[in-house]
C-alpha cells in the first residue's frame, strides 16, 4: 500500500489523480467526512468524473445522520485495501486524517463497543448546559493519553472515549493495541511553506462559496440533517449553518472556516511530523511548472523502485 499524507489543501488528491495516469491503482479516502452523502463541495470530494477515472473506496457511504466510528473505518478499508489487492492493483490510502492514515499504517486493533446513545445523549447535554472543556478534563482524569490526541473541541471524539471508558471500564487507550500489517507500506508526504498553505486554503474556501456551499447546507437543514449532528460540525457545514440561522454574517462565517482550516492543518502537522522518518517528504511550495513536474517525476520513481 502506498500512503499520501499531509495538511490539507496540500494537494493530495491531485497527486493522486495524476499517479493513476502511471500506475494501476485505486484510492482509499482517507478523510472523515468524505464518508458522508450530499456534503459534496464542503468536504472537497472527488467528483463523479474523477471517481469514473479511478475507483475511489469510502466515499459517499452514509447519509449524515449515521453513526461513522474509527473502528467502522478501519474494517470498510481494509477491505478496500483486500479487494484493490485481489485485482492485482494497486491500493493507495489517501487523506489528511491521522488518525485513520496511522490506524491503517501501524495496524491498530479498535475495541469494539457499540454506540451507548443514552449516555450520548447525556454527555452531549453536559457539554451543552455545561463548559464542553469539562468533558475533556474528566477524559484527562480518566485517560491522558488518549486526551492528549483529541482536540479539546472536538466535543464527538471526546464523547466516544468517554463512551468506550464507561461501557468497559478501562481507559481507552488500553485497550488500543498495533498489530504489524502483513503487507509493505511506503508513506509520501506533501508539505508546504506555511504562508503559502494558508494561501492556497484561503483561495479554496472561496471556491467552496463559489460552487454553492450555501445552497448545499440548505438542503442538508432541509433534508433535516441538523446542525447538532457530528457530520454538520466539521468546518464549513457548522459555520454556514450559523449564517443561515442569523448567528453570523456570511463574510464572518468565511473567515471563521479560513480561520479554523489553519487550525486544522496545524493540528495535521503533529499527526504527520515532518521528523517522522517513515514518511518521504516532497516540499510542494513551487506548484507550478517545471518544479511541479519534477515533484511527480521524483514521486513516480520513488513509487516505481517501491513496487519492483
Amino acid at each position: 500500500m502506498i500512503a499520501i499524507v499531509g495538511p490539507t489543501a496540500v494537494g493530495k488528491s491531485d497527486l493522486a489523480l495524476r499517479l493513476a495516469q502511471y500506475f494501476p491503482l485505486e484510492i482509499i479516502s482517507a478523510d472523515s467526512r468524505q464518508v458522508y452523502r450530499y456534503m459534496d463541495i464542503g468536504t472537497n470530494k472527488p467528483s463523479l468524473a474523477e471517481r469514473a477515472l479511478v475507483t475511489h473506496h469510502v466515499v459517499d457511504i452514509l447519509d449524515p445522520d449515521q453513526d461513522f466510528s474509527l473502528a467502522m473505518y478501519h474494517q470498510l478499508a481494509m477491505e478496500a485495501l483486500e479487494a484493490i489487492r485481489k485485482k492485482g492493483k494497486l491500493p493507495l490510502l489517501v487523506g489528511g486524517s491521522g488518525l485513520y492514515v496511522w490506524s491503517l499504517v501501524e495496524g491498530w486493533k479498535m475495541p469494539e463497543v457499540p454506540p451507548d446513545q443514552e449516555l450520548r445523549c447525556r454527555l452531549e447535554a453536559r457539554a451543552e448546559h455545561e463548559d464542553s472543556q469539562s468533558l475533556y478534563r474528566e477524559l484527562q482524569n480518566i485517560d491522558p493519553s488518549s486526551a492528549e490526541k483529541i482536540d479539546p473541541s472536538n466535543i464527538r471524539r471526546i464523547i466516544r472515549a468517554l463512551e468506550i471508558y464507561h461501557s468497559t471500564g478501562q481507559p481507552p487507550s488500553q485497550l488500543q493495541r498495533k498489530e504489524a500489517p502483513d503487507f509493505s507500506i511506503l508513506v509520501i508526504g506533501l508539505t508546504q511553506e506555511r504562508s503559502d498553505l494558508y494561501e492556497r486554503i484561503d483561495w479554496r474556501v472561496d471556491e467552496m462559496i463559489k460552487r454553492g456551499l450555501v445552497g448545499e447546507v440548505e438542503q442538508l437543514l432541509k433534508k433535516g440533517y441538523g446542525p447538532s449532528l457530528p457530520s454538520m460540525s466539521g468546518i464549513g457545514y457548522r459555520q454556514i449553518s450559523q449564517f443561515l440561522r442569523s448567528e453570523m454574517t456570511l463574510p464572518e462565517a468565511i473567515d471563521r472556516m479560513k480561520y479554523e482550516t489553519h487550525r486544522l492543518a496545524r493540528r495535521q502537522y503533529a499527526w504527520f511530523r515532518l521528523s517522522d522518518d517513515r514518511i518521504h517528504w516532497f516540499d510542494v511550495t513551487k506548484t507550478e511548472g517545471k518544479a511541479s513536474v519534477a515533484a511527480l517525476n521524483k514521486v513516480k520513481g520513488l513509487i516505481e523502485g517501491f513496487i519492483s
